[in-house]
């Protein structure tokens, strides 16, 4: 069996959001968590050397260019991103797990740092841009009540900063062009869409007759439509901005021309391709396609042909272009997410961080399959199945988002679980990326309703392919909402169930929630009054008399998304129906447990809850 706490003390390079690549094309930064905590680590690129760390903001604000100065240090360090000159590097501190992340800029020569937002009472996107004089970061605050586009000094003293832009939807992502004259600014639109704004900024107004006038900003439209597009990036010139963009049912990339205000395709293709990044001289173009469960990194050459390269048969992240090749992330279901280079002159591989242990180097990793089966209605939901030999015990695993899925992941929970002779199914329910945009949006109005339905579908295929007789239930974040409409609205099903950081009643959530997940949650479960019926009677909270086995949330004392509260009224109520019911709370963890103590405490936990129902022998 393999050790559960071992895998998850295994550490890997955060892939939630992106590394950074010296201007000199000589330095790597990344944030691992090699030490259990999420540091920032700085790697040579002119030859193969070990990673060493560069940040722990201790109570002396100093950081080290070589050693961890504080183990004491508080916060989790992530998105590095270098200066022009690259003298400097500012990154999103998370200091209690709230996502309430502030914004720090260190300094290499003088080996110091500087938090630039220290003790504010709102939260910043963890997506910092720089200004092309370095002078300036352009951040998306929430300050003003909405997440918005601010310009953020490095010499704070000397300028306090300002709002610049509101587009009156959430911003998640902002990309100041090189040459200093536009910011591209990424904003929640409509459903899960997204939206690109062209914003000039020091832009010479435009003359002609009578007084100068001001360049709008641009929306990215097609035929006057409005285009979901998402993942900008500016061409080294700053004439053209890449970016991810619906293009008939799959996203495809796309070109921006500022000056025409043209939009063309660089590609055309079945799946979805995102992440645009330039090479340094602007002749080469390269994305990560995705099909289903894998991907693999595609680039388009100066005379416009495509080719594919991957390092294997998993999922790949972020690709940035050196002199001789790209650097990316990637992991699959037997290594955890390191960093890696392919030279695109010879396909040579390298990897350059190591997070997997020799001793796990020749455990076996039990490698899924992608299977489909029939929902409800009859729809085919696409899954992944991890198959065991003999399994009379079943794991339906659902994951969060909604708008994400499973893939070829490194995954320690579910490898232990397979490991003790549970086989595991991961459905990819309607709601879920990655199978076009109608199974995307197929549970816009319908949250609860039809992703239900697929999870608990999935019972009755292992079911009937004889592959378990006592199936339990667990999932985190949206997954851990299912795992408690898949007990209210299908008690007959489960031999228990454990819902991670999970939410229980819209209407409560709403409420307590920050504007830009409200606005989420009305472009996808429509206007609570208006609405309120289908709120509650998706809510399963209002019917936890109907749980019929035992019921285990784990949560996170600052979780600003999924609160705590909900799943401590939920116990209130479980235990005055009599129902068995156990509920854990980290206190200084938010929705994504930062502390690898406490991720293993909570998996072990979870894992023993299952193992109670599952593993009970009967008459017991």
């Amino acid at each position: 069996m393999l050790n559960l706490t071992q895998l998850l003390r295994v550490p890997h390079v955060d892939s939630g959001l992106k590394f950074d690549i010296s201007p000199d094309g000589q330095r790597l930064v990344f944030s691992w968590n090699k030490t259990g905590k999420w540091e920032l680590y700085e790697m040579s690129l002119r030859g193969r050397t070990s990673p060493e760390a560069i940040s722990s903001l201790g109570e002396d604000c100093h950081v080290g260019e070589s050693t961890l100065l504080a183990t004491t240090s508080q916060g989790a360090k992530f998105a590095p991103t270098f200066s022009p000159d690259g003298k400097y590097l500012a990154f999103a501190l998370d200091v209690d797990g709230s996502e309430s992340y502030q914004i720090v800029v260190h300094e290499f020569e003088s080996k110091t740092s500087t938090n630039l937002t220290p003790r504010i009472a709102y939260a910043h996107q963890p997506n910092i841009t720089w200004s092309a004089d370095g002078k300036m970061l352009a951040v998306l605050s929430d300050k003003h009540g909405q997440f918005a586009l601010h310009l953020l000094p490095v010499d704070v003293d000397a300028d306090p900063g300002r709002m610049i832009k509101n587009v009156f939807h959430p911003c998640w992502d902002a990309k100041w062009s090189p040459d200093g004259q536009w910011i591209a600014i990424e904003a929640e639109s409509t459903a899960s869409d997204r939206s690109i704004y062209v914003m000039p900024v020091n832009r010479p107004r435009k003359t002609g007759k009578g007084k100068p006038t001001k360049i709008p900003t641009t929306q990215l439209k097609i035929n006057d439509q409005l285009l979901n597009a998402q993942h900008p990036a500016w061409s080294p010139d700053s004439k053209f901005l890449a970016f991810s963009g619906e293009n008939g049912e799959w996203h495809d990339i796309g070109l921006f021309n500022v000056e025409t205000q043209e939009i063309t395709w660089v590609n055309e293709s079945a799946g979805d391709d995102t992440q645009p990044a330039w090479s340094r001289s602007g002749e080469l173009i390269g994305w990560v396609h995705a099909e289903g469960a894998q991907t693999s990194f595609r680039f388009r050459d100066g005379s416009g042909v495509i080719h594919e390269k991957k390092v294997g048969a998993g999922v790949h992240y972020f690709p940035q272009f050196t002199a001789d090749g790209v650097v990316i992330l990637y992991e699959d279901t037997s290594h955890p997410c390191d960093l890696w280079k392919i030279n695109l002159e010879d396909d040579s591989i390298q990897q350059l961080t190591n997070s997997l242990p020799d001793e796990l180097r020749g455990a076996e990793f039990v490698q899924p399959e992608e299977v489909w089966y029939a929902s409800k209605d009859g729809t085919q939901v696409p899954a992944l199945l991890y198959r065991t030999k003999d399994s009379t015990r079943a794991v339906i695993d659902i994951h969060g988002g909604p708008n994400w899925l499973f893939q070829f992941l490194w995954q320690p929970l579910i490898s232990h679980m397979v490991s003790r002779g549970w086989t595991v199914l991961a459905p990819n329910y309607r709601g879920s990326t990655g199978y076009g945009k109608k199974w995307q949006n197929a549970s816009r109005y319908n949250m609860g309703g039809v992703d239900t339905d697929d999870c608990a579908a999935g019972a009755k295929y292992l079911v009937e392919n004889g592959l378990a007789h006592k199936i339990a239930v667990t999932g985190r974040s949206h997954g851990g909402y299912l795992t408690m409409t898949c007990m209210t609205m299908y008690p007959e099903l489960w031999a228990a169930g454990s819902a991670v950081v999970p939410f229980l009643n819209w209407i409560k959530s709403h409420k307590n929630s920050r504007e830009d997940l409200q606005h989420w949650n009305i472009e996808n479960m429509g206007d609570p009054e208006d609405n309120r019926e289908l709120w509650i009677s998706r809510s399963p909270y209002f019917f936890l008399d109907k749980v019929n086995a035992p019921v285990q949330m784990i949560c996170g004392g600052n979780d600003p998304r999924c609160p705590a509260s909900e799943s401590t009224d939920a116990r209130d109520k479980l235990v005055e129906f009599g129902k068995e019911v156990e509920l854990l709370i980290y206190k200084d963890e938010g929705h994504s447990f930062l502390d690898v103590e406490n991720v293993i405490d909570s998996e072990e936990k979870a894992v023993a809850f299952l193992a109670k129902a599952l593993e009970r022998v009967i008459g017991d």
